[in-house]
Parts: structure tokens; C-alpha cells; sequence
């Protein structure tokens, strides 16, 4: 009877492969890969496996060994399939495809697309198509980015994220800041539900009722959210925020407060505060930084979640909305895993920052 091989793997291992299967920008095949290789690692067999995901024992043996013989990266990878690899017609080479679409820009536009490519090269929009997709070129998308130039980037990037991959004993770590003027937006008119062929429908104009500040401190061990709403978002507000994470957490734990350099959180009346407070320390993120600041990717969720989409007549009422939606997310918290190394961070800053330097000189 043939068995199994085992697999066993470290720390870093185990946690990629958890955030890859369940990771949305992750390929549902490649989050299934990952889900057989953790099912494995725990000692399921590959029959078992394949009853419990709903695929095939072969598909489940063939990822185990993909995983033993090439490790996570071995997941990403697919094999060769067999076949006569297609030909893009009528084009002189792939080359000239990838080399206007990176070195120049059509008449009276800023980028190309298939079709005016497809149409300046005298071929089809399905062969750039399938040439761009192999190259990974994708002119039609453009990705915002700043670097930081705060004189003291390596020191607050090593601090804060060593954090968070190595938080300190008897300590809580409290991703804090305040998403301002949020508006309480109506409809103008009442909006036509889901149904089968036709998406939810609302009005593209609406009606101001007021707005409102969320203070929200995101904790990194558990993903409970403490906040706090208030119209103004002013040095008073935020020391009452302060005040109440002081009462809301243990005593006998260390506070690490984790926040932006705005100027309303060095306030002199704040410093005071703090300097009565010593078990809460501050670490500030970098200038232009705000992605370090992991209570963003909570206010991401709750905007798209229950914000952008709602009708609220007042600001009562988005408040209510609000506080609601944080009650539910406290009842089932979800921690936010932070991944990345300071290392790796600091070496992308640096390539990213040569290839801009290559760039201006040229």
C-alpha cells in the first residue's frame, strides 16, 4: 500500500501559507494549492483531502509533491501544457509589440490600448492581447506610489515592523488614527434592489447631512477595534480617544500606540498627557507612509463595507451605522497578519528608488 510522503515545514512557511490561502489578489487555484499543503501538513491523506476541498486525490498528490520537490514557489507554478503554442499572425515580431508599447505612446493619448496598438501594427487585438498577458504589460493600469524621505526612515520602519512581526511580551499593540469627514451622504431618489440580471441601483447625486470623524485603534493581537466618533477631529478629540484607550485596556500592559505625524498627535497638551501616562508609548509612522499604519486596512473594509454604499438622512444615523458595524466586526475580530520583512521593504525602496534615478537622467 503506498503512503503519502509527510510534510513538514517551518514558522515562516506555515504563515505564507495561510495568508496565501486566503489572500483575494491570490488566484483561487493557487489558494487551493496552498489549502492542500496545510490540509497535508496536518496528516490528512490525499483521499482525504480531495473528499474535503471537493477535487480530485490525484490533483491533492500532485501538489504535495509539487510542495516537497519545489517548496511554497513550486505552487505558483504551473506545468506545460502539450500542443502547438499559439502564433500571433501578421505581426513582424513580438518584440516590436513589447518594445511600442513600452518606448512610445500613440498620437494625442497617453497609452496604448489593444485595438489602437492592434490597428497601428496592422494585426488583430487578440494577438497584442496575448502578448501583453505573456510579457505582463498592462498599459491601461497605472499604480500610485511616494517614497518616503523622512531622515529617520530605516529606524521607524525597523521599529514599527518589528512589531509587528515580534510584538513585546505583556504589551498591547494599538494601530491608532482617525478617518475625517466622513459625510453623511442620502439619495436623492430611492435606489432599485438586486435581482437576478440587474445589479443594486442608486442615484449618482445625493444629499450632504453633516459629517463626523471615526478615532479608531486596531489591536494587532486580536483585531478588536476600540473607537470612538465625534464631528471634529481636533487635539481635544483626540486626547479624549487616548484618555479612553487608557480606561478600555489592562493596566498592567504596556501600550504601544502606533500613529501618524500629524500635528494634532504632538499637541503640547497631548505630550503632557503622555509624559503622566508612561506605560503608553508612541511610535510614528513615516512621513508619507500611511501603508505602515495597519488600522487603514480597517477603514478600507468599513468604507466599502457599510460606508460608500449606504443612505444615511443625518449623522446620527451614520454614526449608529458605524458603530454597528464595529460591534458585529469586535463580535468575530479577524486580526490583520503583517508579512513583510523590514528587509524586504528596504531593498524594494532601494530598487525602486535607482530605477528612478535611472529614470530623471535620462
Amino acid at each position: 500500500m503506498r503512503v503519502a510522503k509527510p510534510i513538514q515545514f517551518g514558522s515562516d512557511d506555515d504563515r505564507r501559507l495561510r495568508v496565501i490561502s486566503k489572500c483575494k489578489r491570490v488566484e483561487a487555484r493557487v489558494q487551493i494549492r496552498s489549502r492542500i499543503v496545510l490540509l497535508a501538513a496536518a496528516g490528512m491523506t490525499d483521499k482525504d483531502i480531495a473528499q474535503k476541498l471537493d477535487i480530485g486525490r490525484r490533483v491533492a498528490a500532485r501538489w504535495r509533491a509539487r510542495f516537497l520537490a519545489a517548496g511554497v514557489d513550486g505552487l505558483f507554478q504551473d506545468a506545460m501544457r502539450p500542443g502547438r503554442p499559439r502564433t500571433a499572425r501578421n505581426v513582424a515580431n513580438v518584440e516590436q509589440v513589447v518594445r511600442i508599447t513600452l518606448e512610445k505612446t500613440p498620437a494625442g493619448a497617453t497609452h496604448w490600448s489593444t485595438r489602437t496598438l492592434a490597428a497601428h501594427l496592422g494585426t488583430s487585438a487578440s494577438a497584442v492581447a496575448r502578448i501583453w498577458r505573456a510579457h505582463g504589460l498592462k498599459p491601461h493600469r497605472v499604480e500610485s506610489f511616494k517614497l518616503s524621505n523622512d531622515t529617520h526612515f530605516i529606524e521607524k520602519l525597523e521599529d514599527i515592523v518589528g512589531m509587528y512581526l515580534d510584538p513585546p511580551e505583556h504589551a498591547l499593540v494599538l494601530c491608532c488614527d482617525e478617518k475625517t469627514q466622513i459625510q453623511a451622504l442620502d439619495r436623492t431618489q430611492p435606489g432599485l434592489p438586486l435581482k437576478r440580471g440587474r445589479g443594486r441601483t442608486m442615484t449618482h447625486d445625493y444629499k450632504r447631512n453633516g459629517e463626523t470623524t471615526l478615532f479608531a485603534a486596531l489591536n494587532m493581537l486580536d483585531g478588536k477595534v476600540l473607537s470612538m466618533t465625534d464631528p471634529l477631529h481636533r487635539h481635544q478629540e483626540w486626547l479624549r480617544f487616548l484618555k479612553m484607550i487608557d480606561r478600555k485596556t489592562p493596566k498592567t500592559k504596556e501600550l504601544h500606540l502606533v500613529m501618524d505625524n500629524y500635528a494634532t498627535h504632538k499637541h503640547p497638551e497631548i505630550k503632557y498627557w503622555l509624559a503622566k501616562h508612561p506605560r503608553v508609548h508612541i511610535h510614528f509612522t513615516l512621513a508619507s507612509s500611511s501603508w505602515l499604519n495597519m488600522v487603514e486596512r480597517f477603514f478600507r473594509d468599513i468604507t466599502d463595507k457599510r460606508i460608500r454604499r449606504g443612505a444615511f438622512a443625518s449623522v446620527a444615523e451614520l454614526e449608529a451605522a458605524i458603530n454597528k458595524y464595529i460591534a458585529v466586526h469586535n463580535a468575530k475580530p479577524k486580526p490583520f497578519i503583517w508579512t513583510a520583512k523590514a528587509s524586504d521593504i528596504l531593498a524594494k525602496v532601494t530598487r525602486v528608488r535607482a530605477t528612478l534615478n535611472k529614470c530623471t537622467s535620462n
